[in-house]
């Protein structure tokens, strides 16, 4: 051994230990994981055995120790409560926040309401002004207007006609799971509707929302819109016509069969009955963007107008649930 490794191993056998014949180990490099391998056992586990071994009792830790560590305990778990409750955010705080959105929503809702009756008197003011200007001069164009009007929806009208309810099943109302299929969908409705016109109703509204030619009864989720307007169980079909000519051919139509089928298989409420005095609304008037004159007049039309009726209809979608086929009535 050199000097080097002499002073080494004289200083507190910190270095590495030589091998037989004074020299090195060749896994010297590598005696932390030696270490490991040679001594397995945790040094306070070898002590404790020994102790066991020779049955003397553990060393009593001293109070101050205890002490510190009983402090630091508390200290721990004060600290995680304050944190736990200092995220939570208080009840009246969630309150607040929900009861905030509440009115907001109601606030918005009624000034949406407050907006549609300005529409509807403008729409009034507008109507009354133009037939004020074409009195006594353009009376045809005067009597086509009210006919296409109350044909596409936008004229208000009112008389006697049948009030049609449907609503979910008690069980789909409580939200019992397995019960989706009991709730009144949009292809009901697009029978109902479509079976109504071809029975001859001259106006019809789904819980307020007038049809005209351009409506549309679909469904979004489970909520079924009507001219993109949510409406929810009961749905009231208003419609305007003779009562008993409207029953009469509602009978003899596939509709007729969808609704026992609704009653009878899924437990939804159908309810009919006449009405003496129905008062529907008109939608706004859609603004023009984009139209070409006919090359003569249609079939049917006034002289001078260049138009057909439209033909008032909801769109069907196929094949309804109650198994039978539905199509575009007009």
């Amino acid at each position: 051994m050199n000097q080097t490794d002499d002073g080494a191993a004289s200083a507190g056998g910190t270095g590495p230990t030589p091998g037989p014949g004074g020299r090195r180990r060749p896994d010297e490099s590598m005696s932390l994981l030696r270490d490991v391998l040679d001594n397995p056992l945790d040094a306070g586990y070898t002590q404790w055995a020994a102790r066991a071994d020779s049955g003397a009792p553990a060393p009593a830790q001293p109070w101050w120790r205890r002490g510190i560590v009983v402090l630091a305990c508390a200290v721990i778990g004060a600290a995680a409560i304050w944190s736990a409750r200092a995220l939570r955010p208080a009840d009246e705080v969630v309150t607040n926040a929900y009861g905030l959105l509440v009115d907001e929503i109601d606030q918005r809702r009624a000034e949406g309401d407050a907006l549609r009756q300005d529409n509807d008197v403008t729409a009034a003011e507008i109507e009354q002004l133009q037939e004020t200007a074409l009195a006594g001069q353009a009376e045809s164009v005067l009597e086509r207007g009210r006919v296409l009007g109350v044909a596409s929806g936008q004229t208000r009208v009112r008389g006697e006609g049948l009030v049609i309810e449907l609503a979910d099943s008690r069980a789909a109302q409580e939200g019992t799971p397995g019960t989706e299929d009991e709730r009144v969908q949009d292809v009901d409705l697009q029978v109902l509707v479509n079976a109504l016109w071809a029975s001859g109703a001259e106006a019809i509204a789904i819980d307020g929302q007038r049809l005209g030619s351009t409506s549309a009864i679909r469904a979004a989720g489970q909520t079924i819109l009507v001219n993109l307007a949510p409406v929810v169980s009961p749905y009231v079909v208003e419609v305007i016509g003779d009562p008993v000519d409207l029953q009469t051919k509602l009978s003899r139509t596939a509709a007729a069969n969808h609704l026992s089928v609704l009653r009878t298989t899924y437990d939804i409420t159908v309810s009919m009955r006449p009405a003496e005095d129905l008062d529907l609304g008109g939608n706004p008037s859609r603004t023009l963007r984009f139209a070409e004159p006919l090359d003569g007049e249609a079939p049917g039309a006034p002289e001078g107008t260049g138009t057909a009726p439209p033909g008032p209809g909801v769109p069907g979608s196929g094949q309804d649930r109650a198994g039978t086929t539905d199509g575009e009535v007009s």
